[in-house]
C-alpha cells in the first residue's frame, strides 16, 4: 500500500471506559479503521503514524446499531476497530502526537 494511502487507514482513536481500561491492563491501543483495511495495513500505518513498534494487532467487526427517528427506522454504519498491542518498552500518547 502507498504511504499516503497507509495515513487514511487509521480513522481515529477509540476513547471509552472499555478502551482505557484496555490500554492500562494490557498496553494496547484502540482505533476505529477503515472496514477493507487488513492487521498489516493497520500494523504499517500505526508505526509510520506514531513511530512506535507494533507486538500484534487484533481486529474486531462492529455491528451498526438499530436507531429509530420517529416513525422512522434506520440503522448505523458497521465499522472495524482494532486492538494494537505495543512492544515492551514501547509508549504511545496521543496527545503528544497531534500538531
Amino acid at each position: 500500500m502507498l504511504k499516503m494511502d497507509l495515513y487514511n487507514v487509521l480513522i481515529s482513536p477509540v476513547v471509552t471506559e472499555k478502551a482505557n481500561n484496555v490500554a492500562e491492563k494490557h498496553g494496547q491501543v484502540v482505533f476505529k479503521v477503515l472496514p477493507q483495511a487488513t492487521k498489516q495495513e493497520i500494523k504499517a500505518a500505526f508505526e509510520l503514524a506514531f513511530n512506535a513498534e507494533v507486538s500484534s494487532v487484533r481486529v474486531s467487526n462492529t455491528k451498526g446499531k438499530a436507531k429509530r427517528f420517529g416513525r422512522f427506522s434506520g440503522r448505523r454504519a458497521n465499522w472495524k476497530k482494532a486492538y494494537i498491542s505495543l512492544k515492551p518498552g514501547q509508549d504511545f500518547d496521543l496527545a503528544a502526537n497531534q500538531k
